[in-house]
């Protein structure tokens, strides 16, 4: 398993050169989930159809919650009227339940594909992931 794991991120990381900043991103959050889940080709094969459509549903989630209220609050917020806030709180709040109502299914989708400590894991793997990215990126810029 070690040597098709060595083999896989070698793979990943020689064709991070030819890819977008985005498509990098992915693929290195792939090969962490990977590393972290211990998934076998098994489970791997049920596992990332599952879970990529799940990411481009959260995607477009993230990306309606950006354009109709982050974005408004960016450009607007000195004019913005109390109702007009309220409105966008309620959008925002409509967009966390849509987030959740997608996590929730994940995991019910993912229960027949991979134990559930491994979706617990999955989590963390996560989380763990985009800690590892902004401080990489942190770094880079030079912060603390």
């Amino acid at each position: 398993m070690k040597k098709a794991l060595i083999l896989l991120t070698l793979c990943f990381t020689t064709t991070l050169f030819a890819q977008g900043k985005h498509e990098k991103i992915k693929a290195l959050k792939v090969a962490h989930i990977t590393e972290q889940l211990s998934l076998t080709a098994k489970e791997a094969e049920g596992f990332w159809p599952i879970y990529n459509a799940t990411e481009d549903k959260m995607h477009t989630l993230r990306k309606t919650e950006w354009k109709e209220v982050m974005k408004k609050i960016e450009n607007d917020f000195d004019i913005l009227t109390d109702a007009e806030a309220t409105a966008l709180i309620e959008k925002s709040l409509d967009v966390k339940e849509k987030e959740l109502q997608t996590y929730r299914a994940l995991v019910k989708d993912l229960k027949g594909v991979i134990p559930p400590k491994k979706i617990i894991l999955l989590r963390k793997a996560e989380d763990d992931f985009k800690r590892k990215l902004l401080e990489r990126y942190r770094n880079k810029k030079g912060r603390p």
